[in-house]
């Protein structure tokens, strides 16, 4: 296709995007007129696409980070001949699979986008894929607004772009000047961009974005460049081309006022059709080995961390399972995600404190057809929230651990304790969140993991506790189990992780004072397995929740969603975490939060009326 075709494809993208926002009475067609060059010269000379067969390995990955330009990326696929006008024209209609913003409906669509200061960091998995586990010479595109270059993440995956070296990744940054409410940081200053991308290390080309030729030979000079990224970036004038609208405010997220006229003076409705090039033929990855799982085996009454069991299990897994990859965030040596790092360390990616990478780069790879295992620290997690969230979203069942879960941490204080981790991750749509009490417990948990169809948290402890299973018992998530039960139960205490263990030494106490106390340890927090709570509340009448966690969203409220039903209410009462913790021994942490045996035990004297006044 020669330059003056290319200018008409641009101009086509256009009209195509004011047509489908107008279709809808919504969307961002200016925000798609400023790229639309851009993306007219990678479809039709520099994508290397199948578009027949989405996963195809060695396709090219086109992530397009500035989600809210959806309209542009909808005429791309128009103009490649996979979808007709009339679908076109059904952007964002109940029922399409043309969203507002990007998502996996469509099959050409690896990640859901929109969320701005996303695409890249996926964009980095992706190409971390195609190095160094596909080892297939795919090239990861990612196209993104320059208001996004205020985000974070967009420089944490700029620095471990370039720390990787991953010359298969191309960053192109559409700096059209307007962000949503006027004029961006640096507006059209396309020097401050490239510099601080050349100071992270990455190859830079500044363009002029609506320049067919300057864009097609930026492109070429990108595949050029064979040890750092390439970051293109290109002027351009939001609304390009349509004279009412063109580098003026106040046109952000707006269907165009008139339409017909701006197709128009676009030069009309046009139908031109793109054969885009196929990828290079590619040795097929051999099929992954799915064997049978050994995991690590504890005797009872060992002392043991479920931190260290995980780690165990995860490299069991991947012995195991070819697809298993883990992700750390520069504390493998605690959540001993470094187990793996010694078995598989080819398979093995460090992040380093850099959470929201972590996440996307796990994102990225799922994409590709991988089993990420993502582990930081459970507080450190809640930067990536977003991250997870829009997984979700992309329908990547990403698998995460965090360990150093709570109070019982002890001195390292409350900057290091997850307390919110499982209201946080019981909230995410679709995913199932695990708190195993015991080592055999956390390495079967490790296993059920692989097995999700969505997004998996497995909540680990620091310190070693007693092993209370056998290797071989089995732990199915949406699971409980009774660990305390009798005839004469008056009382049912539920428990998850650490207080499964402060739980059981309150019940021997109580049972020794012949009060009879039934004990449930929860570790599938979601899924609940509201069968065996409801019949303990019909058994005993009275639940006593108690978790290492803030009362809000945690063990509590999970166990209370269990009788919104409509059925009679237990009385339900709720030992958590409530005071702003220090640094103290996990003993001293636990009696100070009123989650250790003695606070249970008197909750429970209190509750059959049983309490002592001294």
């Amino acid at each position: 296709m020669g330059n003056e075709e290319l200018v008409e494809l641009g101009q086509q993208l256009r009209v195509d995007a004011v047509r489908a926002a107008d279709a809808a009475g919504s969307g961002h067609p200016t925000s798609s007129m400023s790229a639309a060059d851009l993306a007219a010269v990678l479809l039709a000379r520099h994508l290397r696409y199948d578009f027949d067969r989405p996963d195809h390995p060695g396709n090219d990955r086109l992530i397009l980070s500035k989600g809210h330009a959806s309209p542009l990326l909808y005429a791309l696929y128009r103009a490649a001949g996979v979808i007709d006008e009339g679908e076109l024209l059904t952007f964002r209609h109940d029922g399409s699979p043309l969203e507002g913003h990007p998502t996996p409906r469509l099959p050409w669509v690896d990640v859901a986008t929109g969320s701005l200061g996303q695409g890249l960091p996926v964009g980095v998995g992706m190409a971390l894929a195609g190095k160094r586990l596909d080892q297939v010479p795919y090239r990861t595109w990612v196209l993104c607004g320059d208001s996004e270059m205020a985000e974070g993440s967009v420089w944490e995956a700029a620095e471990h772009a370039a720390y990787e070296h991953l010359d298969n990744l191309t960053l192109v940054v559409d700096v059209n000047r307007l962000g949503q409410r006027g004029p961006t940081r640096e507006e059209w200053d396309l020097e401050a961009h490239a510099r601080k991308f050349r100071a992270f290390g990455w190859h830079t080309v500044e363009i002029d974005g609506h320049d067919v030729a300057a864009i097609d030979a930026a492109y070429q000079e990108a595949a050029g460049v064979t040890d750092r990224p390439t970051a293109v970036v290109a002027r351009t004038h939001k609304g390009r081309g349509v004279a009412e609208v063109e580098d003026r405010e106040g046109f952000h997220g707006k269907p165009l006022p008139h339409p017909e006229e701006a197709i128009a003076e676009l030069g009309g409705v046009r139908s031109a059709r793109v054969a885009v090039a196929q990828p290079a033929p590619v040795t097929t990855r051999p099929a992954i080995p799915l064997g049978d799982v050994d995991p690590p085996r504890y005797h009872v009454g060992e002392q043991v961390a479920t931190r260290d069991a995980f780690g165990a299990a995860l490299a069991a897994l991947g012995s195991a399972r070819g697809d298993v990859v883990a992700l750390d965030g520069e504390v493998g040596d605690s959540t001993r995600a470094q187990d793996f790092a010694r078995a598989h360390p080819e398979r093995y990616f460090e992040c380093y404190i850099a959470e929201q990478q972590l996440v996307a780069a796990a994102v990225g790879m799922r994409a590709r057809g991988y089993l990420p295992f993502a582990a930081t620290f459970a507080a450190f997690l809640t930067r990536a929230h977003d991250f997870i969230r829009m997984a979700a979203v992309s329908e990547a069942g990403i698998q995460l651990c965090g360990s150093h879960a709570g109070v019982a941490i002890g001195q390292d204080g409350p900057s290091q304790m997850g307390l919110e981790d499982l209201a946080m991750m019981r909230a995410v749509h679709g995913s199932t969140v695990l708190y195993p009490c015991d080592a055999n417990q956390a390495a079967r948990l490790v296993g059920q993991m692989a097995q999700l169809p969505g997004i998996g948290y497995l909540r680990t402890s620091r310190g070693a506790t007693e092993v209370l299973y056998g290797p071989d018992d089995e732990f199915p998530v949406g699971g409980s189990r009774v660990l305390r039960a009798g005839d004469r139960d008056r009382v049912t205490v539920v428990a998850a992780g650490v207080t499964v263990h402060e739980a059981l030494r309150a019940a021997d106490a109580l049972a020794a004072a012949d009060v009879g106390v039934r004990v449930i340890d929860l570790y599938s927090v979601k899924p609940l397995d509201t069968a065996t709570l409801q019949r303990a509340a019909d058994d005993t009448g009275c639940l006593l929740t108690v978790e290492d966690h803030h009362p809000e969203g945690g063990i509590g409220d999970a166990v209370a969603e269990a009788f919104a039903d409509g059925r009679p209410q237990p009385r339900l009462v709720r030992l958590a975490v409530r005071n702003m913790p220090g640094s103290a021994t996990p003993e001293e942490q636990m009696r100070h939060a009123g989650i250790d045996a003695e606070a249970i035990a008197a909750a429970v004297r209190l509750l059959v009326g049983e309490a002592v006044v001294r």
